[in-house]
């Protein structure tokens, strides 16, 4: 079984190929090259290059073959919700919980933990990721929302891409900021170095982040975190682009304490020592309720353990 679009570009719609059907279908844009590798993706019925450019009036047809989801078993494992009703839940996701199966988290996650305590939320959204509609990293912790009926699904998914749900997070960087705020903005796409880690490249997907300075340690930050769009480690790519790293970061920012020398060497070695995770929490989210159009906030201070670390680094 497959799925057939067609899509026509608008006046003043230009943009590379592979990115045009990327963003009209929500695909990876790994997915999108390989089903034009496939054959799967026409220009007025022929076979494009995906770097071709897509002009106002382009018709473009795709072929996306159905994906067989796996079967997801649901496991009784312990979430902290912090809202329900019968249309959504808030979730404070514990650090260490991946939110959907992948390849090497079959079980364990976010969604076995739901289908077990929300049984007839299987299916909402796709039987692959039922329910979710925004994800946090597996060493993330803190808010998100989760979708009960595909009606809230689709107004949840809409409203996170028109950028109208507000996420903001705190994490702790090395250094210190030139300037707060600062907005970064740097398109993010799949390091062509290393296929598992996202990275700026110039033909990647538009990225906005707007980092504040809530307090000032040794030689960190603790920093309030707006996302402005979403994409995959924003966070943490935009931070190691202007050379302050989440503390804690395995992927973006192993080692980079190093350089920080002098007589504040061991301040900042204890610093290291005491980190078992990267310094990132999802602390507000807010959004307007899919049935009732009622405003929605929530806040989440951050969980004992990254507690314990800012306490620490305040009274150093």
């Amino acid at each position: 079984m497959e799925e057939r679009h067609t899509l026509t570009a608008q006046p003043g719609e230009t943009a590379r190929l592979d990115r045009f059907v990327s963003d009209r279908l929500e695909l990876s844009r790994t997915r999108v090259q390989r089903l034009l590798a496939d054959g799967r993706i026409t220009l007025h019925g022929r076979r494009p290059r995906k770097s071709e450019v897509v002009q106002p009036g382009d018709v473009i047809e795709v072929e996306v073959p159905t994906v067989q989801a796996v079967d997801i078993v649901a496991e009784d494992l312990p979430i902290e919700i912090v809202h329900e009703d019968d249309h959504l839940l808030v979730i404070n996701k514990a650090a260490g919980m991946v939110v959907h199966p992948a390849p090497g988290h079959r079980s364990g996650t976010l969604v076995n933990a739901l289908l077990w305590h929300v049984p007839n939320i299987e299916g909402v959204g796709g039987r692959a990721r039922p329910g979710i509609v925004h994800r946090l990293d597996r060493d993330t912790s803190g808010l998100l929302v989760v979708a009960k009926t595909d009606a809230a699904h689709r107004d949840l998914s809409e409203a996170i891409k028109a950028r109208r749900v507000k996420r903001f997070y705190l994490a702790a960087a090395w250094g210190h900021l030139a300037e707060s705020p600062v907005v970064v903005e740097a398109p993010i796409g799949r390091d062509p170095r290393d296929r598992k880690r996202m990275a700026i490249v110039d033909d990647g997907r538009n990225a906005t982040t707007r980092f504040e300075v809530r307090e000032r340690w040794l030689r960190a930050d603790l920093l309030h975190v707006a996302l402005k769009t979403g994409r995959t480690h924003q966070i943490r790519v935009h931070l190691e682009h202007v050379g302050h790293p989440v503390i804690g970061d395995a992927t973006y920012g192993l080692g980079w304490e190093r350089g920080l020398g002098g007589p504040t060497r061991r301040w900042v070695d204890e610093l290291a020592r005491r980190m078992k995770r990267q310094f990132l929490h999802a602390a507000e989210l807010r959004f307007r309720h899919p049935a009732t159009r009622e405003e929605m906030s929530f806040e989440s201070s951050l969980p004992p353990d990254l507690a314990r670390i800012a306490e620490w680094a305040r009274s150093e």
